[in-house]
């Protein structure tokens, strides 16, 4: 007997401002049900204490949710001096507590240089990070540390927004798997008294940006109004590419493109990665230019789009 799907069918991407106090999971376990969907997906983990940007995949969408994890994040970060914690946040227990040097704006800048650009970073034990398929935090919470290998990430940008006595505030454009926490640990160390994150906020997620949040009250707010309500606030499933260039195929190549089969479009880009709509406008997928000139699907948004179904982005 087949089993029967549980959840409704809805697509699209909530770009939820994570509220401090829940894990990404937690957030994403309540969406889930709010809007009874039957699939969904976060696009990259904020630390329990952190908030803002978490781009929440429902339905089709979660097909697409690789490229956010590979895409760059930015934050503000504001950070302590002089004290030291497990978890390299406020959450953590104090391990060591230091005096603060007398602090320069410009000489503190100019410490933040030695930050910016190819870097590497040792991930702290307390990250979901797994070695011999267990989580570090898992091992960290037993009291057990493993040797980590350093890995290489790239800070684009690092802004000193505020400098005080041993506080420090922050703003970082980085590379996938930079750990804030660990910036912060590593620049507390060159000031030479340690530091860690009071409080951390991402503030973009590849081409989603802060000013397009919804809040959680929000999100609650429209589940009581109903279903319809709560759709309002979702980004059509094309917007997890809509730093792509879009093409829109005659109904006789999309008829091919939809089982899978390159095609060749007129006056399309040379390379990289294209959104692919048919006439209607139904958004059909994600392609990628082959060395011959030819789209090549690479993630079908589904294969036979209904009668007047139109995508929303």
């Amino acid at each position: 007997m087949k089993r029967r799907s549980r959840g409704r069918e809805v697509s699209g991407v909530l770009p939820l401002d994570k509220p401090a106090g829940i894990t990404s999971n937690e957030a994403l376990q309540e969406v889930k049900h709010l809007y009874r969907a039957r699939k969904a997906g976060h696009t990259g983990s904020l630390d329990r204490t952190a908030t803002g940007l978490l781009p929440l995949c429902l339905g089709e969408a979660t097909k697409f949710s690789a490229l956010l994890l590979e895409a760059d994040k930015r934050y503000v970060a504001r950070c302590k001096l002089g004290l030291r914690t497990a978890t390299g946040d406020a959450a953590g227990e104090v391990l060591e507590v230091r005096p603060v040097p007398a602090l320069e704006r410009s000489a503190f800048d100019a410490l933040l240089a030695r930050f910016r650009g190819d870097i590497e970073q040792v991930p702290p034990m307390y990250s979901a990070l797994k070695q011999n398929g267990q989580r570090l935090y898992e091992l960290a919470y037993q009291g057990i540390e493993v040797e980590r290998s350093p890995r290489p990430v790239t800070i684009y940008e690092l802004k000193l927004v505020d400098l005080r006595t041993d506080e420090f505030e922050i703003e970082v454009w980085c590379s996938k798997g930079t750990y804030i926490r660990t910036l912060a640990e590593d620049i507390g160390t060159a000031v030479g008294c340690g530091a860690h994150v009071m409080n951390l906020r991402r503030t973009a997620a590849g081409h989603f940006l802060e000013q397009e949040m919804v809040s959680m009250t929000a999100v609650r707010a429209a589940a009581e109004q109903g279903l319809e309500a709560l759709d309002h606030l979702l980004l059509g499933t094309d917007s997890m590419l809509r730093n792509a260039p879009a093409l829109v195929l005659q109904e006789s190549v999309a008829f091919y493109f939809r089982q899978g089969q390159p095609v060749l479009v007129p006056r399309a880009p040379t390379q990289g990665r294209v959104r692919i709509y048919a006439e209607s406008g139904f958004f059909l997928g994600a392609g990628e230019v082959l060395d011959d000139g030819r789209i090549a699907p690479r993630r079908l948004f589904q294969s036979a789009p209904p009668a007047g179904t139109v995508a929303t982005g």
